[in-house]
């Protein structure tokens, strides 16, 4: 498995696997829209944004996350890794993939010298929240979004 910044050609299959956390959506049915387009664009031109895939030897997506580089005063000045959008395909879970693909964003910002990485996850995502925790984040935080 491979964790690399995303091409714009697997645009479509980022946004299956935002689309839903509980099926496979397919692809080539993901309209990419104009505000797709400039997202994307805006994350790759941005040195502190990466829309990463995880991809196997035959290049197929089988997950991805985001990670934005936060500068910051506290953590001796260094930056902090938020981790979002982070998704495994439905029929790909259970064997260890998503762990992989988060020991490879967690090594990539180590690797940025970042101080801490950070993320959010929706109160009623239990199973996932097991699983963070399982790899060493710990609950430390109260979030709060205000939806604008």
């Amino acid at each position: 498995m491979i964790l690399r910044p995303a091409a714009r050609a697997e645009l479509p299959a980022v946004l299956a696997l935002l689309a839903d956390e509980d099926r496979i959506v397919d692809p080539a049915a993901v309209v990419v829209g104009e505000e797709h387009e400039r997202a994307f664009a805006a994350i790759e031109d941005d040195p502190r944004n990466e829309m990463l895939v995880l991809v196997d030897d035959a290049g197929l997506v089988l997950g991805c996350a985001q990670l934005t580089y936060i500068p910051g005063l506290g953590q001796g000045g260094r930056e902090r890794a938020l981790v979002e959008a982070v998704r495994v395909r439905a029929d790909r879970r259970g064997g260890g993939l998503g762990a992989e693909l988060m020991k490879l964003a967690i090594e990539r910002a180590r690797a940025r010298d970042c101080g801490l990485m950070q993320l959010t996850s929706n109160k009623r995502r239990g199973a996932a929240h097991r699983f963070y925790e399982r790899l060493g984040f710990a609950r430390s935080h109260e979030g709060f979004k205000l939806i604008l």
